[in-house]
Parts: C-alpha cells; structure tokens; sequence
C-alpha cells in the first residue's frame, strides 16, 4: 500500500512537530517548511497529520 503525503507550504510553520513524531522519518525541514522527502516510507499511521496545528499535512492512500 502506498501513500500520498503533501505539506502545504502556505500553512506549514515549520516549527519540525511532524518530522519528530514520524516513526520512519518521512520529512525533513527544507528552507524552514516540512518536506516529505521520504514519502515511499510512509505507513499512513497519519501522526503528522495529528501533530500539525496548522492542518497543512494530508496522507491519502494510493
């Protein structure tokens, strides 16, 4: 099962909540916003999405 995540950079702050709580270290903080670098290792458990005051993260299933 594959995963789509996407960080909408409009709303992300940055502030690295998801990259902390990802237990296989999908993103990275590039340029001060979230970035799915490692999106092929998503389980789709959505922690990001739950962390993400902002609501600028999505996992949807492939």
């Amino acid at each position: 099962m594959a995963w789509l995540v996407t960080v909408d950079v409009d709303k992300c702050t940055g502030d690295g909540e998801c990259v902390d709580v990802c237990p296989v270290e999908v993103f990275e903080l590039n340029e001060g916003k979230a970035d799915p670098v490692n999106m092929e290792e998503c389980l789709g458990c959505e922690s990001c999405v739950e962390v993400c005051e902002e609501g600028a993260i999505t996992v949807v299933e492939q």
